[in-house]
């Protein structure tokens, strides 16, 4: 027995008396047609069990995949455990739904020769890149190969490219002054991964690496800016609790015996506050800690964390706006959004421990 034919675009005009393009129409929302038009397409569209135009054939018409490519610079077990990052998602993916784009999720290519990434495969629009590295990004490079337009979150843009930065260094810098001008003078820091393999770890005194993120090596440039040599650097493995937990037993308990530690993020500087409750160090009689993100930790409470206020939402528009610009051959913004000082009562003056 023959299988039964699938319904066409052309059986569903038939059975509704109408024109092809107006059923085209219906389907694309590309042109207007009555509400009363519409509906009898759709049932005539239901009596048939037509399910529509394929999405294959759509995309070969209009050369577009109706994906935009996110590139995720860390594991999405550790991404999707930072607050900041679930925003600026939540953020980016509303602008790109509103305009009828989907979103696949890439990990961000290490660069090895025998690597094969999705991003060399993967068909999408435009590309978003969360997180680029300090220099030779291989996403970048991957996507400038493919001929894909690019918006990325804090870096240099290539030529063409949309990108939305802040100028977390001179903040960092101005929390380091901060200190300084309290009297301290032993200033340790815990950062963000400075790779993608990473383990919460004290990086060796005189080393000469280099964090491959951006965010990291701008904050941790904050101290040359501020002309303060940190007592010790710790790197957490992912900015969650546990490791600025970790990350605060090593910092607090070096042998430079830290006055303040400058941390990359507010989690991080929360990780870092419980460590030195567990140690019996008051914050901020003993240890003054600050953050950077603006996040509210009401288990912190009676302390309010001293940190930098980034607005993380209106990140996540922008780069919804540049991915926009990108798809309508406008050119794309380079955008700088704004960070605020906030003062809270993790930061006193300094004291011998």
């Amino acid at each position: 027995m023959a299988a039964s034919r699938r319904p066409t675009m052309a059986d569903v005009a038939a059975r509704a008396g109408v024109s092809l393009s107006t059923v085209s129409l219906t389907y694309s929302g590309a042109g207007p047609i009555s509400p009363d038009m519409k509906a009898r397409v759709e049932r005539a569209a239901e009596d048939l069990g037509y399910a529509g135009p394929s999405p294959q054939g759509r995309a070969l018409r209009s050369g577009r995949s109706g994906v935009v490519g996110l590139v995720i610079h860390e594991k999405l077990a550790l991404s999707f455990r930072d607050p900041i990052t679930l925003r600026l998602l939540d953020a980016l993916m509303s602008d790109l739904g509103d305009l009828g784009l989907g979103v696949l999720l890439i990990p961000s290519p290490s660069g090895a020769p025998d690597e094969r990434s999705l991003l060399e495969t993967a068909p999408m629009d435009a590309a978003v890149v969360v997180r680029v590295r300090s220099d030779d990004d291989p996403s970048l490079a991957i996507l400038r190969r493919r001929g894909i337009p690019i918006a990325l979150m804090e870096g240099t843009p290539p030529p063409g490219a949309g990108a939305v930065n802040v100028a977390d260094d001179e903040a960092t810098a101005e929390l380091i002054r901060g200190l300084v001008a309290l009297g301290h003078t032993r200033i340790g820091t815990v950062t963000l991964p400075w790779g993608t393999a990473s383990e919460t770890r004290i990086v060796p005194p005189g080393s000469t690496e280099k964090p491959a993120w951006t965010p990291t090596l701008h904050r941790l440039s904050a101290f040359e800016l501020a002309g303060v040599e940190p007592c010790v650097i710790v790197e957490a493995r992912a900015s969650i609790i546990e490791e600025g937990l970790a990350a605060g037993h090593l910092a607090i308990t070096h042998e430079s015996k830290p006055t303040a530690i400058v941390c990359q993020s507010d989690l991080l500087a929360g990780g870092v506050i419980l460590a030195a409750r567990e140690l019996d160090i008051e914050v901020p009689r003993s240890l003054s800690v600050t953050g950077f993100d603006g996040l509210d930790l009401a288990w912190l409470a009676p302390l309010e964390l001293t940190t930098v206020i980034q607005d993380v939402a209106a990140k996540g528009h922008a780069l919804g706006a540049a991915v926009t610009a990108l798809l309508s051959g406008a050119e794309p913004p380079v955008v700088m959004t704004p960070l605020e000082q906030r003062a809270g009562n993790t930061v006193g003056p300094a004291r011998q421990r």
